[in-house]
């Protein structure tokens, strides 16, 4: 993980981006207030997606599994 000025990284903009994206670095742009932000690969940013979406996944799957043990649940046949 690099942290970078804003400055520095407005004048090698290219440089920054070939190593997010080539050598998979995370590059922190450092600015005024700490309005910082985060330069990534599109590749990594979809991958912390998917994780993110899949602990959401985990998260609904376990709280089923909680009301199911618990008996909030409704059963139904085909013919309902």
């Amino acid at each position: 993980m690099l942290a970078v000025n804003y400055s520095t990284i407005r004048s090698n903009l290219k440089e920054y981006c070939d190593k997010a994206t080539d050598q998979y670095e995370t590059v922190i742009v450092t600015r005024k207030d700490e309005k910082n932000v985060v330069l990534l690969s599109l590749e990594k940013y979809n991958a912390i997606m998917k994780a993110a979406r899949n602990a959401e996944y985990l998260d609904k799957i376990d709280k089923s599994m909680e009301q199911v043990k618990q008996g909030k649940v409704v059963v139904k046949t085909i013919q309902e």
